[in-house]
């Protein structure tokens, strides 16, 4: 029975700039490593694998980990990802103010699929939007 959600694993291109464009989204660097061996090997399904990592926490402590493949690279299938591309669609957040962080989306090197909209509803101010990987990120207001 699963009892909560650990993380979600991102793979990067580069960790350096993908660490920096969520520091500046406001989340914070908790642990990083380099994996190798037998072990990560084994879990991961790839020989002789080499993968740095970097736990970056979210204010409600939920963690987003970065992957940058050392060995075993793969080149990017699109530049951005689809929405309704099979198997993990996105990422979502909750923000505080989703107008100010959509401009700084594009400053920080990521690119913008739709402005802030507004559900039909009025609860909610919704967003997608690219990381530097081309991964999708679902960035949601709450309204008061």
């Amino acid at each position: 029975m699963i009892l909560n959600t650990r993380h979600v694993g991102l793979v990067v291109e580069d960790i350096e700039k993908s660490i920096k464009f969520y520091q500046a989204l406001g989340l914070t660097v908790w642990k990083r490593q380099i994996e190798s061996g037998g072990f990560i090997s084994t879990v991961v399904g790839i020989d002789n694998v080499e993968i740095e990592t970097a736990k970056l926490k979210v204010s409600d402590q939920s963690i987003i980990e970065l992957l940058e493949y050392k060995s075993h690279k793969t080149k990017k299938t699109a530049e951005f990802y689809s929405s309704n591309k099979h198997g993990c669609s996105h990422v979502s957040f909750t923000v505080e103010n989703l107008d100010d962080i959509a401009g700084k989306i594009t400053e920080l090197g990521g690119s913008i699929v739709n402005l802030p909209s507004i559900t039909d509803d009025g609860v909610f101010k919704v967003m997608y939007c690219h990381d530097l990987d081309g991964i999708i990120i679902e960035l949601v207001e709450e309204l008061k």
